[in-house]
């Protein structure tokens, strides 16, 4: 199935439970096959097929309140596979993913799914704008504010323990 890892990914991220991320990607993939004629060719199937998931969770969810969770498993394992692990440096990873982890999920959603939608789904201003249904100058927007809130919610956490 086309993308099934990346919208698998960002719907984890949205419901924050397996089950109704795999829920909603089956309701995605249902939307898309129902709406196929609707698709216009040329177009980016990439940014449709993501609006779809992404309209289904607004749908499905109460004043976008939702908290978000990402595996890193495969990071974890190109990290190990390119330097000499210790366990050290694993901690020192994991307190870091951690702290990333619980900043992101501290994120509104409108500035959550474009940093994970740039970020992680690698896709360009214009593939999120199509996604999101916003301006391209919206999406540079939402991502200038979404790191300078991530860079913040670190920096707070990193100060915190340096006062412990």
């Amino acid at each position: 199935m086309p993308l099934f890892d990346s919208l698998y990914n960002f719907a984890h991220w949205l419901t924050e439970n397996r089950e109704e991320a795999e829920e909603l990607v089956q309701e995605t993939y249902l939307k898309a096959l129902k709406g196929f004629s609707s698709f216009q060719t040329g177009t980016n199937f990439r940014a449709w097929i993501f609006r779809i998931l992404r309209n289904a969770f607004l749908n499905s969810r109460t004043g976008l309140k939702a908290m978000q969770t990402v595996q890193f498993d495969d990071a974890d394992e190109e990290i190990g596979a390119r330097t000499e692990e210790t366990p050290e440096s694993l901690l020192l990873g994991r307190a870091s993913q951690q702290a990333i982890h619980s900043a992101l999920e501290q994120l509104p959603v409108i500035f959550r799914e474009v940093v994970l939608l740039c970020d992680v789904e690698e896709m360009s201003y214009e593939e999120i704008s199509q996604t999101v249904g916003i301006p391209v100058g919206t999406v540079m927007s939402r991502l200038h504010r979404a790191r300078r809130l991530l860079r913040q919610a670190l920096k707070e956490k990193v100060d915190r323990a340096s006062n412990d």
